[in-house]
């Protein structure tokens, strides 16, 4: 996934989180290899089976989500 797609699905997952319209990130299955997740609120988002190898996920919020299945290869 590009980093340009991830961003925007991101924002709109905020704009979920704080019931200002928006959609759930729906991340599942998701080639997120080398992206940067630094700080991204992901409460609650569904990441079932992304492939998250090598990327930065340093200070990201992953509570509530749902983690099932994901390649945590090199995760920085």
């Amino acid at each position: 996934m590009k980093q340009e797609e991830l961003d925007i699905i991101l924002e709109n997952h905020g704009k979920w989180l704080f019931n200002e319209g928006g959609d759930r990130a729906d991340l599942s299955n998701a080639d997120l290899k080398n992206t940067n997740l630094r700080f991204a609120n992901l409460r609650l988002a569904d990441l079932r089976g992304a492939n998250l190898s090598y990327a930065d996920l340093n200070g990201a919020d992953l509570n509530g989500a749902d983690l099932n299945w994901i390649n945590w290869r090199d995760v920085v």
